[in-house]
């Protein structure tokens, strides 16, 4: 995390999260309410569609611990999407933000070497009118 993610890096992170979760919730929903869901297959696409809150209402968790892992699901997988949506907005902003300051630090150190420039050349006239000055009084006039 301490490198912004690229756009392909948070939509790996942002797929495997809702992967996980669909996995997890099918899993679950056909361990606590058999009934219901028969086979994990069913439980992984109950699952799908609460992740992603769809919710066709094509099957439902009827028992109470499943209404609890449904309910758990949902409030996962909204929390969860949510701070992965935020962590990844942040890394898109601190990207944009570093290279918007590299661009205005380049900005700057080119109009600090302009100044710099002007410095020196200045530097060179005042070295230039001593040294005509000083060898002026160093030859005699004739």
């Amino acid at each position: 995390m301490r490198q912004p993610l690229s756009v392909r890096a948070a939509a790996r992170v942002i797929v495997a999260a809702t992967v996980a979760t669909v996995v997890i919730g099918g899993v679950l929903m056909r361990v606590f309410d058999k009934k219901e869901f028969p086979n994990v297959w069913l439980g992984m696409w109950w699952a799908l569609q609460t992740a992603t809150t769809v919710g066709y209402g094509d099957v439902v968790p009827t028992t109470v611990v499943g209404r609890i892992v449904g309910g758990i699901v949902m409030l996962e997988a909204v929390a969860f999407l949510a701070i992965i949506t935020a962590v990844i907005t942040s890394t898109f902003i601190e990207r944009a933000r570093r290279e918007r300051g590299t661009a205005e630090w380049q900005d700057a150190e080119r109009q600090l070497e302009a100044r710099f420039d002007a410095v020196d050349e200045r530097l060179d006239r005042l070295e230039a009118l001593i040294r005509e000055r000083t060898d002026a009084r160093r030859t005699p006039a004739t």
